[in-house]
């Protein structure tokens, strides 16, 4: 595959190795001067392969910066009522700053019940509707960590945002609402015109072909091609997927939600799958963990 010489990877790895290192060098200083490091406490249920990974990476990252974690791990038999109490013990543990519960969770338990329980000043996941409606009236909060990752990489690469048309495919609360309203925010990065497209949106090829930042969350193994992608766009894709693929060890390739190497020759700018979005959203979460801290320290 040739690709044209102005097309650039959106490296989520590099991106986020120096927020990781900027967050290590804060957090240094901060033992050095007696204080405690920050602590993100992870709640994880079952033994879901992807939310084990997931959730080892986060622990793995604090470790490297510096961060204490805490994991709480629980059978999926576990009872609503119980995984409550925990994250009100961790509510109330005052050495803890952040508090993430790994989604998804099994059926009998409440996933709204859970994300409300969480007291929001420790909300780091960024899911509290507390959280949302800061975020919605443009007060400071916690972001949702996937597209609060996506804004810094913006910011990282220094991509241009102001009076850019971007589309968002896919609604979800967690990532393509909360996109599609940061990205219309004033201010960098921020002021583009926004089209927020889902399921029932017609024409949807005509309209993401308009965009200027195209953000792919729809959760579809290479669903957007070069059709619907117009020459000289900036692609974030967020989307990943778990493909059959016997000819590898673990018998599945990750997938995003762009075809890759048909797209990719049509961008300016473009995240890979994996090692685009995925680290930003934990260089996200770590942000909000060390806000979460100096707010908490700083009112205590």
């Amino acid at each position: 595959m040739v690709y044209f010489c102005s097309m650039q990877l959106l490296d989520g790895k590099q991106a986020a190795q120096a927020i990781k290192q900027d967050l290590q060098e804060k957090t240094r200083v901060l033992t050095a001067a007696g204080k405690r490091p920050p602590h993100l406490a992870a709640i994880l249920v079952g033994n879901n392969g992807a939310s084990e990974t997931y959730v080892a990476s986060k622990v793995k990252t604090c470790a490297e910066i510096g961060f204490e974690s805490t994991l709480v791990r629980l059978p999926d038999t576990v009872t609503e009522a119980a995984l409550l109490e925990e994250i009100e013990k961790l509510n109330a543990a005052p050495g803890v700053d952040g508090i993430l519960v790994q989604l998804p969770l099994p059926r009998h338990i409440g996933e709204e019940a859970v994300i409300r329980a969480i007291d929001p000043a420790k909300d780091v996941d960024g899911f509290h509707p507390v959280s949302v409606g800061q975020m919605v009236s443009g007060a400071p909060t916690f972001l949702p960590a996937t597209p609060y990752g996506i804004l810094l990489l913006l910011q990282h690469y220094r991509i241009e945002t102001k009076g850019k048309h971007a589309v968002v495919v896919g609604r979800s609360h967690i990532v393509g609402t909360p996109m599609s309203i940061l990205l219309s925010r004033k201010g960098y990065p921020g002021d583009c015109t926004v089209t927020l497209c889902h399921s029932s949106t017609r024409d949807l090829k005509g309209i993401c072909r308009q965009a200027d930042i195209l953000v792919a969350a729809l959760g579809k193994a290479e669903f957007v091609t070069a059709d619907m992608v117009k020459e000289g766009a900036v692609v974030i894709d967020v989307g990943i997927t778990r493909v059959p693929d016997a000819t590898k060890k673990s018998g599945f390739t990750l997938k995003g939600d762009v075809l890759f190497e048909e797209v990719a020759p049509r961008c300016s700018y473009i995240t890979p799958v994996p090692g685009g979005v995925g680290p930003m959203t934990i260089a996200g979460l770590l942000m909000n963990t060390f806000n979460a801290y100096l707010r908490r320290t700083s009112d205590s």
